[in-house]
C-alpha cells in the first residue's frame, strides 16, 4: 500500500485512478501527475516501486491539496459569510449556493420539511 499526503492508496486500483482518494485530485490532474512523474497510468498502486511511488509523492507536493485545500476553500466560505455577499447569506441560511431553484428540490440543503401551524384547507 502506497501511503501520500497521509492517504493511504487503495492498491487494486490503477495508479491514475487511486490517486483520486486523494481531496483536491481528480482524473485529469491524477493523469498529468503521472505523466510528470513518469509512472504508468495503468500500473497497479500495490505494483508500484519505492522510487515510483517516491517520484509520485513529489509530483503531489506541487499542488495544493487535502489538508490545505480544505482549509483554503472553509476560509474562502467564511470569508463570503463575513462580508454578507450573496453566496455568504446563502451558506449562512442553509440554502443552495448556486442558484438552484428551492421550491422543490433541495431537500439535501434545506433538511426535512418543517411544520406551519394552523394551516388548514378551507372545505366547500
Amino acid at each position: 500500500m502506497a501511503r501520500i499526503k497521509n492517504i493511504e492508496l487503495p492498491g487494486e486500483k490503477h495508479t491514475c485512478i487511486g490517486l483520486t482518494a486523494i481531496y483536491g485530485i481528480g482524473r485529469p490532474l491524477a493523469k498529468t501527475i503521472c505523466k510528470d512523474a513518469g509512472v504508468d497510468e495503468t500500473k497497479k498502486i500495490k505494483d508500484l516501486t519505492d522510487d515510483e511511488v517516491t517520484r509520485l509523492r513529489k509530483e503531489v507536493d506541487k499542488y495544493t491539496v487535502e489538508g490545505d485545500l480544505r482549509r483554503d476553500v472553509q476560509m474562502s466560505i467564511k470569508n463570503k459569510m463575513e462580508i454578507n455577499c450573496y453566496e455568504g447569506v446563502r451558506h449562512k441560511k442553509g440554502l443552495p449556493v448556486r442558484g438552484q431553484r428551492t421550491n422543490r428540490n433541495a431537500k439535501t440543503r434545506k433538511g426535512k420539511g418543517k411544520v406551519v401551524a394552523n394551516k388548514k384547507k378551507v372545505g366547500k
